[in-house]
């Protein structure tokens, strides 16, 4: 099993989701974060005071899934993602040793579905 993790834009995250529904995903995690890597920061006028925003706001996606379908996962990401602009993100991962489904106990590729 892997753990597929991907820092992408918010406003990206509904067409990543359909396109890992379509190849059969059943689950996934998504988390509001802040971030910044060669797109820096930028700045914003508030109340004609202009300050600098250093982290800009982005979307964790996280997914577990049978070694087998990693390489599509990661495919269906990157398309639904891409901007072709600075800031797109950044797909990482992992091994995962172990899945327990706490309800009913089961684990490893059973615990996915």
């Amino acid at each position: 099993m892997k753990k597929v993790e991907a820092i992408i834009k918010p406003f990206k995250i509904e067409d990543v989701r359909e396109g890992l529904s379509a190849i059969g995903v059943s689950g996934l995690t998504i988390t509001e974060v802040k971030g910044f890597g060669r797109q820096k920061g930028h700045t914003e006028l508030y109340r004609g005071a202009e300050y600098t925003v250093d982290f800009l706001p982005k979307t964790k996606l996280e997914v577990v899934v049978q070694d087998d379908l990693v390489e599509r996962v990661i495919e269906t990401i990157v398309e639904q993602a891409k901007t072709g602009k600075i800031g797109d993100g950044k797909v990482f991962v992992y091994n995962v040793e172990r899945a327990i489904r706490i309800r009913t106990g089961e684990e490893s590729d059973d615990a996915l579905m």
